[in-house]
């Protein structure tokens, strides 16, 4: 009875010990919690509240006023040859992407019909030569009147002027080029059969190149000749091209409430025609603006403006906005020079959303910028 009776106390004892320890854990624990010199929970929610930003600052540089816009390269001359005359194709004389010169023989027809008709009409025309010599003596020996010699005049004209039509409706055999330029397509081949006014060939003049842009009536007063010209062709991508308005209408189209502008380019072999172009033509500059990004500004349909920070917090800020040029735009009310504007991470902020502004390490890495100064991964 005496030991059966020591071991449940002696388990009693056992567990007591084990609540004391765990006790004094807690207590130690509480203990170093507390010690100086640790964060506060207050400081630690707020850190964490602030949103991460990027941020450029505000600053002068060059901009320049450009109206941007799309067209297709067009040659300055064309021309799509055609046959004055049908015939059997005998010969064809030249290739696509040959260059020839204005007279330059093309295509050869069948001259055959051609030269027996002015052969007939040769022959006409000097029977009626040698009647109306021999009139002339005559009518002065009075043995014919002088309306029959002027008939025999009339007669003679009338058969010159068809032998002279047989002479030209033969030249028309030869099909020559009427331009100087490229041959850019043939629809001819050796053997065909040619019908009148029919097209066989055309060809482009690319040694000048240009593009036509319908331009909003606002920008009449803008733009005007001799204006330089950038353009770029999504066929030689990293390529830029230097050209020059050369025309603008000074009339706007009722319909479409446009202006026609036509820019020039000499062709240097690269710009081809019907190539598909970005013009942006200059017409004022700054040569000190004060400018931002454009990614720095909201797009939330309003008033422009932008997310300006100042003391740890967001300040939306709205802008009055000038010249648009290369992803830099002026500012000309709003900001100051120096101004921290959000250019990544404004999805998320609000007026007086705390904010912590990343920085980047050198190798492209977005790093947090400490309060000393030093950037903490």
């Amino acid at each position: 009875m005496h030991i059966a009776t020591a071991r449940p106390a002696l388990r009693h004892f056992r567990a007591g010990m084990r609540i004391a320890v765990l006790a004094s854990a807690v207590a130690v624990l509480a203990a170093c919690k507390g010690a100086p010199g640790d964060a506060q929970p207050g400081a630690a929610d707020k850190a964490a509240d602030a949103i991460p930003v990027e941020v450029a600052t505000a600053s002068h540089r060059p901009i320049a006023a450009s109206y941007t816009g799309t067209a297709a390269l067009e040659p300055r001359a064309e021309a799509q040859v055609v046959a004055k005359t049908s015939g059997v194709a005998l010969a064809v004389l030249v290739e696509e992407g040959q260059q020839v010169k204005a007279g330059q023989p093309l295509v050869r027809l069948d001259p055959d019909r051609a030269r027996l008709a002015m052969a007939q009409g040769e022959a006409q025309l000097r029977k009626l030569e040698n009647n109306y010599s021999r009139a002339r003596q005559l009518v002065a020996q009075q043995l014919i009147s002088a309306g029959e010699v002027d008939q025999m005049r009339y007669d003679l004209e009338n058969v010159r002027a068809q032998y002279n039509l047989a002479a030209l409706e033969l030249s028309y055999t030869t099909v020559v080029a009427p331009i100087s330029g490229i041959v850019a397509s043939r629809d001819i081949k050796p053997g065909n059969f040619v019908q009148i006014n029919s097209p066989i060939i055309r060809i482009v003049d690319g040694s000048r190149l240009e593009a036509t842009l319908n331009v909003p009536e606002r920008e009449i007063a803008k733009l005007k000749p001799g204006q330089k010209v950038e353009l770029s062709a999504d066929a030689l991508p990293g390529r830029s091209f230097a050209g020059a308005v050369d025309r603008v209408s000074p009339v706007v189209d009722v319909g479409t409430g446009t202006f026609r502008v036509v820019a020039a380019f000499p062709g240097d072999g690269e710009l081809q025609p019907g190539m598909f172009s970005r013009l942006s033509i200059g017409y004022d500059q700054r040569a000190d603006a004060l400018v931002v990004p454009r990614t720095a500004l909201l797009e939330d349909g309003g008033v422009p403006a932008v997310y300006v920070v100042r003391d740890g917090k967001a300040s939306r800020t709205e802008l009055k906005l000038g010249y648009d040029d290369a992803g830099w735009v002026e500012v000309r009310e709003g900001l100051k020079a120096g101004d921290a504007v959000v250019v990544a991470g404004k999805a998320a902020l609000r007026e007086g959303s705390a904010v912590q502004v990343l920085e980047h390490d050198g190798q492209g890495k977005a790093v947090v910028a400490s309060p000393a100064g030093q950037a903490v991964r």
